[in-house]
């Protein structure tokens, strides 16, 4: 009763229970990279790394009211000189930017990030994955713990390597477990959600990183904000241990339609049936345009991310963004992974993996104008076209992933998945660091645009055309064929006699004629 009743229900619940446990261990991983970005003026301060220049120090005044601007001012004497009714409002010091913040957000991370995640995709495909997890997590959240205690610039950056190595296995791993867990029709929302994880820890980033500094809680400043992420993660590492297990690995998409199909024709005409190899695979063309465009729009992607509070707090010191920037990132952010996942998933039945690249190229086309308002205009209408724009953005991650595991073989998948976070992130994630060369030759606004909002727009195209190298829908087999009208005898033939006690011919009784 109990094992018939209770716990095939609570069966039912254990691929949403291990889709919460997994996002959250994402989300806490992300909390870690973007923490960065946003600590990144009182930790150049500490840790005395980056760009120094002249800053408002007086929250109560606004642009409007200062004589001079500070962010205008490029020497230390004129900085410190500046003064309103007696009152020095500016101060030099460091401003979180430069290029050692760029290697730090970026290429150090990136670097690590991207070979592990390779290595660990080929070790999923052969064992244990959640037992790999469960590993992965342990290793970042405890450098994560560990950020807080650092006291050198590259302390912060073996971290932060030792962190990417870590969260390298998150995607892969937990990517190929929920698509084994969940069927087609929920797959792309599924994995939409897992993703969002990216933003949902770059979203808590911005109130955590802006507000609990300035409390300097227990005298740790910034750190505290490291050793709060830490503590949280090693109790989602401690359930990932205990209560993941390993699914049935299933074939999916085009594979699980055709493969059977495709064996069935290479014996009947003597051929020998050609070894899948993960570069067989790579190399298609649908696959290397699909990893492009992604790449191009994870750039646009990262740059925001590592720029955006930097970027408002230069442009709009005087304005407090952190709440909104949290507010358009994690709540509109989330709509739109939930609305991009639904959407490709209806209509994948129809018109099959076209659909959701289909879905991809609209989205980012409809993202790209407002994605240019929320760098151009004041803070009010800069917060309403960012809001625009992520809800459309944000469908992308999900989507994308949908599209690649449904379209590579199950013996590769999880490898496949790391190679194409290989190149995404190698391309997406050291692109960024041009910001800072482009915008001391052109501006720092002007550089936001090319490598945020116009990489939106020009990975709309690039998705647009990958549309055309995908398959339509899949034909599947019917699962019953049609009855034939009238009563079947085909189970029953005159030669049959029944069988019974272990086989053996029970006799039949001779014919009476004489009732006949």
């Amino acid at each position: 009763m109990f094992q018939g009743g209770i716990w095939t229900k609570l069966q039912d619940y254990y691929k949403w229970y291990v889709l919460g446990l997994v996002s959250v261990g994402y989300i806490l991983g992300e909390l870690g990279h973007y923490l960065i970005g946003t600590t990144s003026k009182v930790t150049a301060d500490d840790l005395n790394y980056g760009d120094k220049s002249c800053m408002l120090n007086a929250t109560h005044l606004t642009l409007s009211q200062l004589p001079v601007v500070c962010e205008k001012v490029n020497s230390t004497e004129l900085c410190e000189s500046l003064t309103l009714n007696g009152t020095r409002y500016c101060e030099w010091g460091h401003n979180g930017l430069g290029i050692d913040y760029q290697v730090l957000a970026g290429p150090a991370y990136m670097a690590v990030f991207t070979v592990v995640g390779v290595i660990i995709g080929v070790v999923a495909d052969k064992f244990n994955r959640a037992r790999i997890l469960s590993a992965c997590t342990l290793v970042f959240v405890v450098a994560i713990l560990l950020m807080g205690t650092v006291t050198e610039y590259w302390h912060l950056v073996l971290l932060r390597m030792l962190m990417a190595a870590g969260e390298s296995g998150c995607n892969p791993l937990a990517t190929g477990i929920l698509t084994d867990l969940f069927p087609e029709h929920q797959r792309a929302l599924v994995l939409s959600i897992f993703n969002w994880g990216i933003y949902g820890g770059y979203g808590i980033a911005f109130p955590v990183g802006r507000y609990i500094p300035p409390l300097n809680a227990w005298g740790l400043s910034w750190r505290v904000c490291y050793y709060g992420a830490g503590v949280i993660g090693i109790i989602i590492a401690v359930l990932t241990f205990l209560t993941l297990r390993e699914p049935e690995r299933t074939t999916i998409g085009e594979e699980g339609a055709v493969s059977t199909k495709a064996r069935d024709a290479a014996l009947e005409s003597g051929k020998k049936i050609p070894q899948i190899t993960i570069w067989r695979v790579i190399a298609q063309p649908r696959v290397l345009l699909l990893c492009l465009a992604a790449s191009i729009r994870h750039s646009g992607g990262m740059c925001f991310a590592y720029n955006a509070d930097l970027f408002y707090r230069d442009y709009f010191p005087d304005v407090d963004l952190g709440w909104w920037l949290f507010a358009v990132t994690v709540g509109i952010g989330s709509v739109g992974v939930v609305a991009g996942g639904v959407i490709s998933d209806k209509f994948v039945a129809k018109m099959g993996v076209r659909s959701r690249v289909l879905v991809l190229a609209l989205s980012q086309l409809i993202a790209t104008l407002p994605a240019f308002g929320s760098v151009v205009f004041a803070p009010l209408w800069a917060m309403i076209t960012l809001a625009i724009s992520y809800f459309f953005a944000e469908m992308w991650f999900g989507i994308v992933f949908a599209i690649l595991v449904e379209i590579v073989p199950l013996s590769v998948r999880s490898t496949t998945v790391g190679v194409f976070l290989f190149v995404m992130n190698n391309i997406g994630g050291n692109l960024p660091i041009l910001v800072d060369p482009v915008s001391k030759a052109i501006g720092y606004r002007e550089a936001i645009m090319i490598f945020y909002a116009g990489f939106y727009g020009i990975s709309s195209i690039l998705f647009f055309l990958t549309m055309f190298l995908m398959d339509g829908p899949v034909e599947r087999q019917p699962e019953s064929t049609v009855k034939p009208s009238g009563l079947d005898n085909r189970a029953f033939t005159q030669d049959e006699l029944p069988v019974r006690n272990g086989g053996r011919t029970l006799p039949t009784a001779p014919i009476d004629d004489s009732k006949l």
